[in-house]
């Protein structure tokens, strides 16, 4: 992915890590097109950041992503950067079905089939496109969990395969495949984690991660140095240790006890 001159489309990105990477993506040369649900905030994101569009959608929805689908590339037939930045995390207890299952399936709904259903909204026009990416969003709780979230945990690991996956299947066109692999970041996803000092500052993580496009805009993973710890601890020979320490610190390691 090049660093300027792209029309991008982010959904799920009021808040958080997908409003700041509008913002940073916009103060680079880009085009960016903000999606979300809350009318009120798509009007406040309007209003405090001129050139910023913002369209209605519900990643949930699949008639919401085809309308807003619709509506963005009417609007923005340059559009050649899709990010499926849309997520959910829950703490859940398995112990019993009341504990885990609505959680579950609303986790699997939004951060599985929201992915696929946009990707599967745009990518016939992403094809056409000389210099097109879609950027994919999973976690460090892909590869080493967090015991308190189950299903996000899971569905970040599906959208890491399905990254690889999709990657070996468009090799034959011009549509790029990178996945944001983010650490913990001081966000609102989880209750306190705003102020959690064993998350990484939204400011710091976004800088990095604009390095990284930068300097990297072949990379099929945008790891910055925090989420290593997590993404390569089986590989290290450390998942048991890390495991145990990530869920020992983590101030949702028992929030779902």
């Amino acid at each position: 992915m090049q660093i300027t001159s792209n029309t991008v489309f982010i959904p799920g990105a009021t808040s958080g890590i997908g409003l700041a990477l509008a913002l940073a993506l916009q103060e680079r040369g880009n085009t960016v097109i903000v999606g979300g649900r809350r009318a009120e905030l798509l009007e406040r994101i309007r209003a405090e950041h001129p050139g910023i569009d913002t369209v209605a959608i519900d990643t949930a929805d699949p008639e919401s992503i085809r309308v807003a689908a619709r509506h963005v590339l009417d609007t923005h037939p340059d559009l050649n950067v899709l990010v499926t930045m849309a997520g959910i995390m829950r703490a859940e207890d398995w112990h019993t079905p009341d504990g885990f299952l609505a959680s579950a399936e609303a986790t699997v709904t939004t951060n599985l089939l929201g992915p696929i259903r946009l990707i599967g909204a745009f990518i016939e026009h992403l094809r056409t496109r000389p210099d097109a990416t879609i950027m994919t969003v999973s976690s460090g709780l892909a590869f080493t969990p967090l015991k308190a979230t189950p299903t996000y945990n899971a569905t970040k690991a599906a959208i890491h395969r399905l990254s690889d996956s999709i990657r070996l299947q468009l090799a034959d066109t011009a549509v790029q495949v990178v996945e944001l692999v983010p650490p913990a970041v001081r966000t609102a996803l989880m209750p306190g984690q705003e102020n959690s000092e064993v998350a990484m500052p939204l400011d710091d993580y976004i800088a990095e991660v604009m390095q990284l496009i930068e300097t990297q805009p072949d990379a099929r993973e945008l790891q910055v140095e925090r989420v290593k710890f997590l993404r390569y601890s089986e590989v290290r020979g450390e998942y048991d240790q890390v495991v145990s320490v990530l869920n020992a610190t983590d101030p949702h390691a028992d929030a779902a006890a």
